[in-house]
């Protein structure tokens, strides 16, 4: 069976079934596991179905409300767990700046910050904030503003004031959706300002997101491709994806 027999089959299967699994889909059709993530992040990308955890549902079944952070935090965990180890390579040396983002894998970056390394870190999420607000080697600026409870995250002209006057070495963005055409993407209006103002404010940017949010487009716009310097993805990024991304010059780490 060609791919793209198999990847109709699997929408077909999708539709009717209302959920599969990964693991169901690599015995059904005998291919590996990693290429049913394959074959559902391209159906996913084409809006046939979406992709969950562990599995698809079609694209019927979810909703544009936007999750909160107890939800998000157990959505693709352990891809968003590999994700935050590999970003440690981007830190300033010792005195150096950096600046979080909210969000469940930007939190599992900060979350892993040396000991042994001094560092100034900025962030608008209360609960980094709280997480290193105990961390001997961390100097924790927290900006202020209004907190949005879905997110957990200080947003409004204040906080964006607060950020204009900043310049850090480096940022760890978080987004909703990335794709080349439409950019970092996410849906709150408020919370695009305030990333987009991070995104500035920064000499690099380092993006950190699991493939699934690869190839999407969400409503509001808060940077464009060319505005970020690196992505750490997982391992089930499309390979044409990738080398789309890094003929934009961005520096792809998969883990």
């Amino acid at each position: 069976m060609y791919a793209e027999e198999r990847q109709q089959a699997i929408a077909t299967l999708v539709g009717q079934r209302g959920r599969v699994s990964v693991t169901d889909l690599s015995e059904q059709y005998g291919v590996t596991t990693e290429t049913v993530r394959r074959d559902l992040a391209a159906l996913d990308r084409m809006g046939l179905i979406r992709r969950v955890h562990g599995g698809a549902v079609p694209a019927a079944a979810l909703t544009a409300i936007e999750l909160g952070t107890g939800e998000r935090e157990h959505s693709h965990a352990a891809e968003k767990d590999r994700i935050a180890k590999a970003a440690l390579e981007f830190l300033p040396p010792t005195g150096g700046s950096v600046l979080f983002d909210a969000g469940t894998t930007t939190a599992r970056v900060a979350a892993l910050l040396p000991t042994d390394r001094e560092l100034v870190a900025v962030t608008n999420s209360v609960p980094i904030a709280a997480r290193l607000s105990g961390h001997a080697a961390v100097r924790l600026h927290l900006l202020g503003g209004r907190v949005r409870g879905v997110t957990q995250a200080a947003v409004g002209p204040e906080t964006q004031r607060m950020l204009s006057e900043l310049r850090v070495d480096v940022a760890f963005i978080g987004t909703n959706a990335l794709a080349s055409g439409h950019g970092l993407s996410t849906p709150d209006i408020d919370e695009a300002a305030v990333k987009r103002v991070m995104v500035a404010s920064a000499h690099r940017v380092v993006v950190v997101a699991d493939s699934s949010k690869v190839g999407r487009e969400d409503l509001v716009r808060f940077a464009a491709i060319e505005d970020i310097d690196a992505l750490v993805t997982d391992t089930d990024l499309v390979p044409s994806v990738r080398n789309e991304l890094t003929e934009y010059g961005i520096e792809v780490v998969t883990a």
